[in-house]
């Protein structure tokens, strides 16, 4: 009797290859299926400006490359320790049509993989998609079915516990930061394990509390004071150390996380505004992500007229600085002068593409909703003198694919953790107002 096969068969819904061109070379030595109705679907999705078109494109390329002149319904060698890839023409399936008789691409993916299920009894084989009902869909049927994980980032709970409360602290460390500008060798606090780099803590001793910030270059830990960016005063500590960090120039990447209402983009906007000087332009864009999954071209209007209810937000918050002053003062006539001239942008993020990012502070709002391809594309653009900051709240993710674990801003916090130039605060408390506050915790 044939001994089963170990190696595995994976079977790839579109998404899978939308989300991570590369993700054929992500499943060690196991077999590659593509359903040809997936080609199908890549081919309406290749052309366009979006970075979803730009995998599509991709894909499709390295494909060509990897088969070359070889016949990919042989199997082709995807690499030294790797498994081969399939192309497998649209196959029927009774089970399928009886249980979903509408011919949809989805229910073709599922045909496809009942019939190499069916066709490799002695091997397991599996569904990979990220759309949560295709995989129940595919369960129903008997069709193991998985999501892509292989930028799922686990442990999120401590990822995200960003502030440390340390009871009992030497009082004369804790005068002492009040005393010494330069702050305190880190040595001096005998940690049990040395906080990574921008660390933010709250230090309470028996008489006194104060707030500390490791700084990774000079190795010290030094005291944050609370200060005024753009006519807004941070209201907790939480604010205090997230401006902080806005306001450090050794800071060149920032992550702001936490629900709505916490202040994460007034705080950046504010914070860019302050440095006004420091930096030739200030963009704040944000993702579109169409309602109902409809393009943005079905809106009525000009073009002003569809993205402007995406962007209303962003002006909201600029809105607030700006009443934070009168309408004659140089601040009011200086944020008017700025949009005026094209030295502070609001935007969505697709419209940026293109522009050089050189000496800008660029805030991107909403950064739940990018893969963690489009936040790499978007780093990897910076260039000297630019300070990127990423906003968002990882559980209000709009994007049917993407979820707490797998968006790009939970993935962005999560690899660039540990680095000098990086700094993340998650911000908890509500400030936006008492009935805000309520509603966020108890609806």
């Amino acid at each position: 009797m044939k001994k089963p096969d170990h190696k595995k068969i994976f079977v790839l819904d579109t998404n899978v290859l939308l989300h991570d061109h590369r993700c054929i070379y992500n499943f060690e030595e196991n077999d590659i299926v593509i359903p040809i109705v997936v080609l199908e679907e890549l081919d309406r999705f290749k052309k366009g400006n979006d970075l979803i078109n730009f995998q599509a494109r991709e894909f499709v390329r390295d494909l060509d490359k990897l088969a070359g002149d070889l016949l990919l319904t042989k199997g082709i060698s995807l690499g030294v320790n790797k498994g081969t890839l399939t192309i497998e023409p649209g196959k029927k399936s009774e089970a399928v049509h009886d249980a979903f008789p509408e011919n949809t691409s989805d229910h073709r993916i599922l045909a496809t993989a009942d019939f190499v299920k069916k066709s490799n009894p002695k091997r397991a084989v599996v569904l990979i998609t990220k759309d949560i009902n295709l995989r129940m869909k595919a369960k129903s049927l008997g069709i193991p079915a998985e999501d892509y994980e292989n930028d799922k980032v686990q442990n999120i709970s401590e990822l995200f516990k960003t502030v440390i409360t340390l009871e009992g602290v030497d009082d004369v460390l804790v005068s002492g930061l009040y005393e010494n500008f330069n702050g305190i060798p880190i040595e001096d606090f005998k940690f049990d394990k040395e906080p990574h780099p921008h660390q933010y803590f709250i230090l309470k001793s028996r008489k006194a509390s104060v707030l500390a910030h490791f700084d990774p270059i000079n190795r010290v830990m030094n005291r944050v004071e609370k200060q005024q960016v753009y006519g807004i005063d941070p209201r907790n500590a939480e604010q205090t150390f997230s401006i902080d960090a806005l306001s450090r120039p050794e800071i060149q990447l920032v992550a702001l996380t936490g629900k709505a209402g916490t202040g994460k983009t007034l705080l950046a906007l504010a914070a860019a505004l302050q440095q006004k000087k420091e930096f030739q332009q200030i963009f704040l864009a944000r993702p579109i992500v169409p309602l109902a999954n409809k393009d943005i071209g079905f809106l009525p209007g000009d073009v002003n007229d569809k993205i402007g209810p995406y962007m209303q937000p962003l002006y909201d918050n600029l809105s607030v600085i700006k009443h934070k002053f009168r309408q004659q003062s140089p601040e009011f006539n200086k944020i008017e002068e700025m949009l005026k001239t094209e030295k502070l942008i609001i935007t969505p993020l697709a419209y940026i593409r293109g522009r050089s990012l050189s000496n800008i502070f660029f805030i991107v709002d909403e950064a739940q909703n990018l893969t963690p391809h489009e936040v790499k594309t978007i780093i990897t653009r910076a260039g000297e003198g630019t300070k990127i900051v990423f906003t968002g709240d990882v559980e209000q993710i709009d994007s049917p694919y993407l979820d707490t674990q797998s968006n790009g801003l939970t993935y962005l916090t999560d690899r660039m953790k540990g680095q000098s130039l990086f700094a993340h605060m998650n911000l908890i408390k509500g400030e936006r107002s008492y009935l805000a506050e309520l509603a966020s915790n108890l609806l």
